[in-house]
């Protein structure tokens, strides 16, 4: 085996694969594996329930009927039912949820991401993603009023031209106003990706990989 190239590179990239599965796999594991993982409850913090008690402000009768009151228990189980809406329709093939560390990333979307991140239920699993058909959503929460979610799951379009998004209009009884404990939810989990960081992120809104290409940033 050793005495051809091919031989070599064999051995070589099974060295190279075993490197990378130690030193992003277990390495990780043992640095955090005393860190508690946290519940929703604990991952409420003043950002997302800000956003939660202006949901309640900005449609009182349906979030009434959703959830009752803004409450810090109220918030965090929007949060669950948001991820499982998350997960069920699929957001995640076409929005990643990791900034990567390497060039560009952190001008597109924000600090790069860190493992004391996804150290909580509502990182299990975590939602890295496919592909970016979307921007990656994991500084997205704050960036926005819930207006423009609420607007923006009923008709993408509307808000962003030439967008590929479905329209979720099963999220609301009839009107963009009118949005059920469903859409109510997934518009709150959105809002708490990033809630966590000391500020919102300074960056431009999402730019096509393509037009980044063409114009690439120093």
């Amino acid at each position: 085996m050793f005495e051809n190239k091919s031989g070599i590179l064999l051995i070589g990239g099974l060295g190279f694969f075993l490197f990378s599965f130690l030193s992003n796999g277990l390495v990780p594991i043992l640095m955090y594996r005393d860190l508690p993982e946290q519940t929703a409850e604990e991952v409420v913090n003043e950002n997302i329930l800000y956003q939660f008690e202006d949901l309640s402000v900005r449609y009182p009768e349906s979030f009434q009927a959703a959830f009752g009151e803004p409450t810090l228990a109220n918030c965090a189980e929007a949060l669950r039912v948001g991820r499982k809406i998350y997960i069920g329709e699929g957001c995640w093939h076409c929005h990643s949820q990791f900034v990567r560390p390497v060039s560009n990333e952190s001008a597109r979307w924000g600090p790069v991401s860190k493992t004391q991140e996804y150290q909580n239920e509502l990182q299990r699993p975590v939602m890295f993603g496919t592909r970016r058909v979307g921007p990656d959503l994991s500084r997205e929460g704050g960036r926005r009023g819930n207006d423009w979610h609420a607007v923006h799951f009923f008709d993408p379009k509307s808000v962003s031209t030439g967008s590929p998004m479905p329209r979720y209009t099963w999220f609301y009884d009839g009107a963009p106003d009118k949005p059920t404990r469903r859409g109510l939810a997934l518009i709150t989990y959105v809002q708490w990706l990033g809630s966590w960081l000391e500020s919102y992120p300074d960056y431009e809104d999402y730019v096509p990989i393509e037009t980044m290409m063409e114009n690439p940033l120093d």
